[in-house]
């Protein structure tokens, strides 16, 4: 239904008007590529529908300024790592008070305050015993050396197109003849992932099954929704049939919450009442200062302490220096206990709610072939209907021109998504006028595509 003549055309226009409208950023992006490797910060922050990013000048609650004085309703939200909101204030205040007036951010001395996250994170997750990284990829490291060690078994599963940061055996896909390979563009792989992993398709019960059947699988290192791929739920029956087949082949079940966090307060674990044997998480649960942790089952943290021959002190290679810091241990214990709350939660997926019927009107009345899909406080308009049921299916509804002419004409009117998808994420400090105003823009961005 796409006229890709206009659709080239309306996105020329908009990026012409992003240049002139963000001289400033412009000029500190050229500044920077004197010894900035890429011209970024981090290399991913090149993923701009326009050419240049737009530099930061301050940000608070739902909302960021950018260096040329324009404020945009934050959909993106640090991709979930500001998912608390930007500097909520309980945040702010502990975070002051453990570098400020107590001191100390890196002592090598835990604090009172990882007991208070541990047992949280418990209530929250079911899992009982926690330990502390300063990233979810880190996290999903030792979870998939501790899952190694108890095993005994070299090889980790994961869903194609999977992702779960920048962790070597992830790397892989299923290719179009259903072969295991290397993720395109996979940078410096130590090895063939095919060495070290399995993949098989999200929702594909038959394919797990005939890959753990090899017995040589330590653990299943999953989402229970994908996300970063795009939002592809799980269809009913499939995570319990996980769990049965990971339990039948002697496997255990890896929960990665870093992005699906979004599904509730003990992310689709608690929502769900799913029972990983590890569950990862990063990001939000620092409200925006680096921090992420694994949460063991009893009889996993009882497998690992009978192991007297692991080294989990020293060079074991499972920890880090910062690791469980005091000011990152504080800021977690502040999100939980006073922004990242129940009720917090019930708010945001209500407005997530919000967000997915208003697109979805705008996909019925201009009777488009596209769909909205939603997990808890997060939503995502797709360029298929229906929704993909797996990676693969994903990644092959991925339209690269579509996504950069929304995401510019979006951002030329002051609102921000997730830069590598259509998704949405909401804060407790979004509002109902955010999220209309998305859908205002929205709308019109489709009347000029489809008129």
């Amino acid at each position: 239904m796409i006229d890709r003549t206009r659709l080239s055309t309306l996105l020329d226009r908009e990026r012409d008007a992003f240049r002139a409208r963000n001289p400033r950023s412009a000029a500190a992006f050229q500044a920077a590529r004197a010894h900035l490797f890429g011209g970024v910060p981090m290399t991913w922050m090149n993923k701009t529908a326009a050419g240049f990013p737009l530099y930061l000048a301050r940000a608070g609650g739902a909302k960021v300024v950018d260096v040329d004085g324009h404020e945009y309703v934050d959909l993106c939200l640090g991709d979930t790592g500001a998912m608390a909101g930007h500097s909520p204030e309980p945040v702010v205040a502990a975070v002051a008070e453990r570098y400020g007036r107590l001191g100390g951010a890196t002592v090598m001395m835990p604090t009172e305050d990882a007991a208070w996250v541990g047992a949280e994170l418990a209530r929250r997750f079911g899992l009982p015993y926690w330990s502390f990284s300063l990233t979810a990829t880190d996290a999903n490291r030792w979870a998939i050396r501790l899952a190694r060690a108890v095993t005994g078994r070299p090889k980790i599963l994961v869903n194609s197109y999977c992702y779960h940061g920048s962790v070597d055996e992830v790397l892989i896909v299923v290719d179009g003849e259903g072969r295991q390979v290397s993720r395109e563009g996979n940078v410096g792989a130590p090895v063939d992932p095919a060495v070290t992993s399995r993949v098989v398709e999200f929702n594909d019960l038959a394919g797990l099954e005939r890959e753990l059947a090899y017995g040589d699988v330590a653990a299943v290192l999953m989402e229970p929704a994908l996300t970063n791929i795009g939002i592809v739920l799980p269809e009913p029956g499939y995570l319990d049939g996980v769990r049965e087949l990971t339990r039948k082949h002697g496997t255990l079940l890896i929960n990665d919450e870093t992005h699906t966090f979004s599904a509730g307060p003990g992310g689709c674990t608690g929502a769900w009442n799913l029972t990983p044997d590890i569950v990862t998480i990063g990001k939000a649960i620092g409200g925006g200062i680096p921090s992420g942790g694994y949460g063991l089952s009893a009889e996993t943290a009882a497998r690992i302490e009978a192991m007297s021959g692991l080294d989990l002190v020293d060079m074991g290679g499972v920890g880090g220096t910062l690791a469980g810091n005091a000011l990152s241990v504080a800021a977690m214990r502040a999100t939980l206990e006073h922004v990242l709350t129940d009720e917090a939660f019930a708010g945001m997926t209500e407005l997530a709610t919000h967000f997915a019927k208003g697109v979805q009107q705008v996909v019925d009345a201009y009777a488009l072939p596209w769909s909205v899909v939603r997990l808890g406080a997060r939503a995502e308009y797709r360029f298929a209907s229906p929704a993909p049921r797996n990676g693969g299916e994903s990644n092959a509804a991925g339209d690269p021109d579509l996504d950069d002419y929304l995401h510019v004409y979006l951002a030329n009117r002051g609102v921000l998504l997730t830069p590598f998808h259509n998704m949405a994420l909401m804060c407790p400090a979004t509002t109902p006028a955010d999220v209309d105003r998305h859908h205002e823009m929205f709308e019109a961005a489709v009347a000029e595509l489809v008129a």
